[in-house]
């Protein structure tokens, strides 16, 4: 049976561009504070907080230079790390993260099968020493212009994800919903074996809140590394008397980058 529902979903890049504007902006201040400091009668070319600070460089090197760390290095023991010093904090790899798609069209859609999917792929570059992380949110079910719903899926019945940061598996296509799994560089564990989540929602709130998709803390395992890349693959499964209907929702992406 074919129905047709053409529900679409359309993600919001908003929150995540204007905090990467602000983020942005307060780096370039800070940088420009520390490059020299002047006056009619001097100028201070490396100015720190520390003893010397700057960079330095000659046609075959660069080099960022801090002086004034007690004790600066890697110290590491079983169950910890300590990485002290200002070369942990100084990243030649800026953060940055990227969406291969604006919008997910899934088109008409056939119920009772698990085969109504779309991927979005998840870029990040990291260089920084305290990791990062990549939350979504919704801010509703799928709603027709009708204002039929499609709701979160609940996962199977015998390995239940009824709540945003539970996962479960659904490979039953009388398991109804919208939901989502990950797969990739610093997916969340909870996704091993295929198991998939419903988006927290927002209308929810403050029950429900945005849900880490990608990211790790040190402590966790993070490593700096450019082209971090990670798949979201989005599901919806519907009844035979899903009502008929143009549905949609906004997701919307938050990059947090720890340094």
């Amino acid at each position: 049976m074919k129905v047709k529902h053409q529900p679409k979903f359309f993600l919001s890049l908003g929150l995540f561009l204007l905090l990467f504007s602000f983020f942005g902006l307060a780096f370039l201040k800070e940088a420009k504070a520390q490059s020299s400091l002047k006056s009619t009668n001097y100028e201070i070319t490396l100015p720190n907080l520390n003893m010397v600070s700057g960079n330095a460089a000659s046609s075959g090197y660069k080099m960022g230079v801090t002086g004034g760390q007690t004790a600066p290095g890697l110290y590491s023991s079983t169950g910890y790390q300590i990485k002290a010093g200002f070369q942990y904090i100084h990243s030649i790899i800026p953060f940055s993260f990227q969406l291969d798609a604006l919008a997910l069209d899934f088109g008409s859609l056939t119920a009772q099968v698990l085969t109504n999917e779309k991927t979005l792929t998840l870029t990040v570059n990291s260089g920084s020493a305290g990791g990062y992380q990549i939350t979504a949110i919704e801010n509703d079910n799928l709603k027709s212009t009708a204002l039929s719903k499609i709701p979160d899926t609940s996962c199977d019945s015998t390995d239940t994800c009824d709540y945003q940061t539970n996962s479960g598996t659904w490979t039953e296509n009388t398991t109804y919903g919208f939901g989502y799994n990950m797969n990739g560089d610093d997916v969340p564990s909870e996704f091993s074996g295929g198991k998939f989540k419903r988006f927290a929602n927002a209308t929810n709130a403050p029950t429900e809140n945005p849900t880490k998709v990608m990211g790790l803390t040190p402590l966790e395992g993070h490593v700096a590394g450019r082209g971090k890349e990670a798949t979201m693959t989005t599901r919806i499964n519907i009844d035979n008397i899903q009502a008929a209907g143009v549905y949609q929702n906004i997701l919307t992406f938050t990059a947090i980058p720890t340094y």
